[in-house]
């Protein structure tokens, strides 16, 4: 791990967190919790694993990754964070954040997890009609669906299939992301390969906090 040999608190940060990689590493511990070492790298499309095994090195040396043997029938190592680690939440969230408009354009081959989607989208949704009768919206956008659900003023949303769900929205994840940000309208997103089935009021009821979209986010500059 190389130094920014600077006497100031965002470079000795840095010193630690900056190397390519090693924030996507903390990110996979921060949304999905304990991870075995293949669990790592199937979050991860694209990293080596000699790679993944140095910045883990790395990030245990720095008190911010530490591993466990899990019980039978598990019967593996896992990584988690340590509460030093976990004080990057809020970083991680405020890179969330200032990435949204980012999300207005997906590149050829970019990879996508749904747990990735889960954590923007957490930061965003809010419930426009918390007296309303409780919703469930299922996304269709990677190998694995996306739930979201509305009751009392709250909205809850985490990976994995809804059972009998009011509405599906599926296509690819940029217009999904752009219709559920309020960044486009639905016959745009329809226009885009976005299929919807249920009462489109659901999408009404489902509402997103201001998304900031600067010239070059919408320019690709």
């Amino acid at each position: 791990m190389r130094s920014y040999g600077e006497y100031c608190a965002i470079a000795k940060s840095l010193d630690v967190v900056g190397d390519r990689w090693t924030l996507l590493v903390v990110r996979e511990l921060a949304l999905r919790g304990a991870c075995r070492y293949t669990d790592l790298r199937n979050g991860l499309p694209g990293i080596a694993s000699n790679l993944l095994a140095e910045r883990l090195r790395d990030l245990e040396a720095a008190g911010v990754v530490e591993r466990e043997e899990a019980p039978p029938p598990v019967a593996a190592t896992l990584f988690r964070l340590t509460a030093r680690g976990e004080e990057l939440r809020p970083v991680l969230d405020g890179l969330m954040r200032w990435g949204l408009p980012l999300m207005t354009e997906q590149g050829e081959g970019e990879a996508v997890r749904s747990h990735w989607l889960v954590g923007a989208l957490a930061q965003m949704l809010v419930d426009e009609q918390p007296g309303g009768p409780a919703v469930a919206l299922e996304l269709q956008v990677a190998a694995e669906p996306i739930a979201i659900e509305l009751r009392g003023g709250s909205v809850e949303i985490g990976v994995g299939p809804l059972e009998g769900p009011d509405a599906i929205l599926s296509g690819p994840p940029r217009p999904v992301m752009g219709l559920l940000l309020g960044l486009i309208e639905l016959p745009e997103a329809e226009a885009d390969g976005v299929g919807f089935t249920g009462d489109p009021a659901i999408l009404d009821r489902v509402g997103a906090r201001a998304v900031s979209v600067g010239r070059g986010a919408r320019d690709g500059e």
